[in-house]
């Protein structure tokens, strides 16, 4: 199997898992995909075309070439988030970087034939990785959304985005790789995402002008296109806090070792290795770097759900890991978030 039919593989026994979530877009501008459940879902696997797509949303890839995974774990309030980003080089994974809302015509990609008469339109936010997009076949949105084309949503008096947001059209963010599309409506400004598919658009951070967070460890020369999230061994998709499940763990740690940063995963090696050989703690010199420090702590937060905290761990975490707390039940929800 070369490296394109293992990565497939992968995105497709994803794609078939209904605890694996998606997400395709930008720092700042990010479409999510899940399912519940027993959820009806249409699967599409066939050359050049591999997707997922239920009432509420879907995630399709498309060409493959050249695309990287990158395996990595974060140390978040007291546990950890992980993830794999769908990675394109730098040089190759640039869009359009429309600046202005460009109507796009009839979106013959779509994921689903019924959709593929409608008009897309290309917001105009300029990311780099991702065209962030809408979609309506609803004649008194297209009509504001022609009138105010060439200029930006953001410009004072456009009616455009009061428009959007009233009539909750397809979200369409499309990368290189793929697409992900919300069918969802848009909640208003001080109203929350709806569960399952949903999207995020956020001036003040794609401002900054980043591709991904920074504590997001990422190859040098590739930028995240979109993310695979695979179920987490301590919370459910609301991000609540759950019996720690060992299948999830195992099957996480076997993406990390096959696709994650070999610097980190080694680190995680050393720290394990040292524990079981009753090394006290201050004998053990952090990684210097930011990423290295975080893979130390998830390794400690990982052990103590494995074999919970005994007097040496307990050491370990005092030492490299104050924040830790030591008591699995005091995190709050928010420490299981999603990412």
């Amino acid at each position: 199997m070369n490296d394109s039919e293992a990565i497939r593989a992968v995105l497709r026994e994803h794609l078939l898992d209904e605890t694996s979530q998606w997400n395709l877009g930008t720092f700042g501008a990010i479409a999510e995909f899940m399912r519940d459940p027993g959820e009806p879902v249409a699967i599409v696997d066939e050359p050049g075309r591999l997707s997922a797509a239920t009432v509420r949303g879907g995630i399709g890839f498309a060409r493959l070439d050249g695309l990287r995974l990158s395996a990595s774990e974060t140390a978040v309030g007291t546990a950890w988030s992980h993830r794999v980003a769908l990675c394109l080089p730098e040089a190759s994974c640039a869009m359009n970087r429309r600046a202005a809302l460009t109507e796009l015509g009839p979106d013959s990609d779509a994921l689903r034939p019924e959709d593929s008469g409608a008009i897309l339109f290309d917001m105009g936010l300029g990311t780099l990785q991702s065209d962030i997009c809408i979609r309506t076949d609803d004649p008194a949105l297209i009509k504001v959304l022609r009138a105010a084309t060439g200029r930006s949503l953001f410009e004072p008096g456009n009616p455009s985005m009061p428009a959007i947001v009233v009539a909750g059209p397809h979200r369409v963010f499309i990368a290189r790789i793929g697409r992900c599309e919300v069918y969802q409506p848009i909640p208003p400004a001080d109203g929350k995402s709806p569960e399952g598919p949903h999207t995020h658009v956020l001036p003040q951070l794609l401002r900054a002008g980043r591709t991904h967070a920074a504590t997001e460890p990422m190859p040098v020369g590739y930028v995240p296109c979109a993310h695979l999230v695979p179920a987490h061994p301590l919370k459910d998709m609301m991000g609540r806090r759950r019996q720690f499940d060992r299948l999830a763990f195992d099957r996480f740690e076997d993406l990390l070792v096959r696709f994650g940063a070999p610097e980190l995963v080694e680190a995680k090696r050393v720290v394990r290795e040292l524990l079981a050989s009753d090394t006290p703690p201050d004998a053990f010199s952090l990684p210097p770097n930011r990423f290295g420090r975080s893979a130390v702590k998830v390794a400690l937060r990982q052990q103590k759900e494995l074999q919970g905290a005994g007097v040496r761990l307990r050491d370990w975490l005092r030492c490299h890991d104050p924040r830790d707390g030591l008591d699995p039940g005091e995190g709050s929800m928010d420490d299981y978030g999603h990412g």
